[in-house]
């Protein structure tokens, strides 16, 4: 049905099936809101709406604790959409995700080293943007480290890929358990319920770092959809139609990083989203980057802030971590894209190797 409208219309349907599910992210929780109190609430806030003498508690827990919450969730699903959209294109492949390549597992090892070491001479001088700033390094060595084991003539093996993802993301959870064994206690509890992916430390703040770092990034990344068509053919074709592989593969990977990097600062690793969402846009409609570059943002922050939700209300009062639910999604849909890409290449050993 999708595949009959315009990119505009699915664009069109996905944003207003997300303004009602961030309606609802924002109903949901602790203290329970109507629709209607929310938009009070929201005018009250930008001065549209008289407010009452005296701040009352659930007005500050909505603007406080709420509304950050759901606006981050929001921003994060669209950073790891774009990103596993981005990342699928560079590699050529429509199994790479984050959380697969490295990506999320090195941002992981750079945040809890300062998290761990944040008050040494080293970290202190950086204050709020040592955490972005390690992240990011650790996000791009790792992902770049990938990327150049598993290239080979031109084209990305599958295999090697795999294989050099398993690895990076092993040698990073070491490097953060190591880091997490020498923590002390409030330390370790930290690193470990953050690496399980979490919005319950939203504010505003961190809300405004990653939407600024996601906006530039975004609008930079859109620039190159028809070279990401482009370099589906391979880096030599690509040559041929005017395009610099090697410059482009450079530029988006450190625009991809930069996104990946800061999110995962704020909200910890959540895994598949990159997988899941130009998957499911490339089924409904289409493989054009230029349509899946926009699509996957709209769709990562419906999805996010669908499964924020759910994380809510499973086993109320706690929360479910947000990385449990992703993987379970996720992990079943890349065993199938797996299965089907080895079906393809043959079901032995040999169509794997070559």
């Amino acid at each position: 049905m999708l595949r009959r409208l315009s990119f505009g219309q699915i664009y069109l349907l996905f944003g207003v099936l997300l303004v009602a599910a961030v309606v609802a992210s924002g109903c949901v929780g602790a203290f329970t809101y109507t629709p209607h109190r929310i938009a009070t609430l929201v005018g009250e806030a930008l001065g549209w709406i008289a407010a009452p003498p005296g701040d009352t508690l659930d007005r500050n827990v909505f603007l406080q604790l709420r509304l950050p919450r759901v606006v981050l969730a929001g921003v994060t699903g669209a950073v790891l959409g774009v990103s596993g959209t981005l990342m699928q294109g560079l590699f050529r492949n429509p199994i790479v995700e984050p959380g697969l390549v490295g990506t999320s597992s090195g941002a992981a090892l750079g945040a809890s080293f300062v998290f761990v070491f944040g008050s040494t001479a080293f970290t202190r001088p950086l204050g709020t943007l040592g955490v972005p700033l390690f992240a990011f390094a650790g996000a791009f060595a790792a992902t770049m480290l990938v990327y150049r084991l598993s290239t080979s003539f031109g084209k990305v093996n599958v295999l090697t890929l795999l294989l050099a993802g398993i690895a990076v993301n092993a040698v990073c959870a070491a490097g953060t358990g190591f880091l997490s064994y020498i923590a002390r206690d409030p330390q370790a509890r930290n690193i470990t319920f953050w690496n399980l992916g979490t919005f319950t430390t939203a504010e505003w703040r961190g809300v405004t770092l990653v939407s600024a770092c996601f906006i530039a990034c975004f609008l930079w990344s859109l620039r190159y959809g028809k070279s990401l068509n482009a370099l589906m053919l391979g880096e030599d074709e690509a040559a041929y139609l005017g395009i610099d592989p090697r410059r482009l593969v450079w530029q988006l990977l450190v625009v991809n990083t930069v996104m990946v990097a800061v999110a995962t600062a704020m909200v910890g690793v959540i895994a598949f989203i990159g997988l899941v969402v130009p998957h499911l846009l490339r089924i409904l409609r289409s493989s054009d980057y230029t349509f899946l570059l926009p699509g996957s943002a709209i769709l990562g922050a419906l999805l996010m802030e669908l499964i924020d939700v759910v994380a809510r209300v499973v086993i109320p009062p706690a929360e479910l971590p947000i990385g449990i639910i992703t993987a379970l999604i996720g992990a079943p849909i890349f065993l199938s894209i797996l299965l089907r890409q080895r079906g393809m290449h043959g079901t032995g050993a040999p169509g794997l190797d070559g």
